[in-house]
């Protein structure tokens, strides 16, 4: 029979006890109350912040948008079709960004801009908040390029700057469709 000795037993329990971990993850978690067209009302999320990412427990990710006393509403970025209510969600603690890289550029992305066009992965190196404010007047360029419709009575009549916004009005079946088309064939 094997004897084991009492400074063995000490040994044994002061080295688990230098390597105890004690390191504690809190995690806000809720749970969902009704899920439906898109949005889920969750339950238990009193610490999330506006615009936040959530992840339901089946994978589906969304962003935290309506904060109220007693529910968040939340968007989801997914069909969501496995979420059920009752099932659990925890906030990420990351408020929604969006990668920003020339890589972008003739790329067709989802929701949460990952490629879905089979061309690989997309190599970014910054990213940019979603709800971001935006630039004030004076810091942006100027409208220094003419747009040409095509139209020539257009053209003549009202001087159209590339970049500048113009608004199209009129009633139905008279050409605002045609006429922003022709525009942007002009191009």
């Amino acid at each position: 029979m094997v004897t084991i000795r009492a400074d063995e037993i000490s040994n044994i329990i002061r080295e688990r006890i230098e390597q105890y971990n004690r390191k504690v993850k809190i995690v806000n978690t809720g749970t969902v109350l009704q899920v439906g067209d898109g949005i889920a009302r969750i339950h238990g999320l009193d610490k999330v912040m506006a615009g936040e990412l959530v992840e339901f427990e089946e994978g589906t990710i969304g962003i935290a948008l309506n904060l109220e006393s007693n529910n968040v509403g939340v968007v989801l970025m997914g069909d969501g079709l496995m979420i059920q209510e009752g099932s659990s969600v925890k906030a990420t603690g990351k408020i929604a960004q969006i990668p920003v890289s020339e890589a972008y550029l003739g790329r067709v992305i989802n929701a949460l801009a990952k490629p879905i066009d089979g061309r690989g992965e997309i190599s970014v190196s910054e990213s940019r908040l979603i709800e971001s404010p935006v630039p004030g007047i004076i810091s942006r360029r100027s409208v220094y390029e003419p747009l040409q419709t095509g139209l020539i009575a257009i053209d003549s009549m009202i001087p159209i700057g590339r970049g500048q916004r113009e608004l199209i009005i009129g009633d139905r079946q008279t050409g605002k469709t045609v006429v922003a088309t022709d525009t942007i064939l002009n191009q």
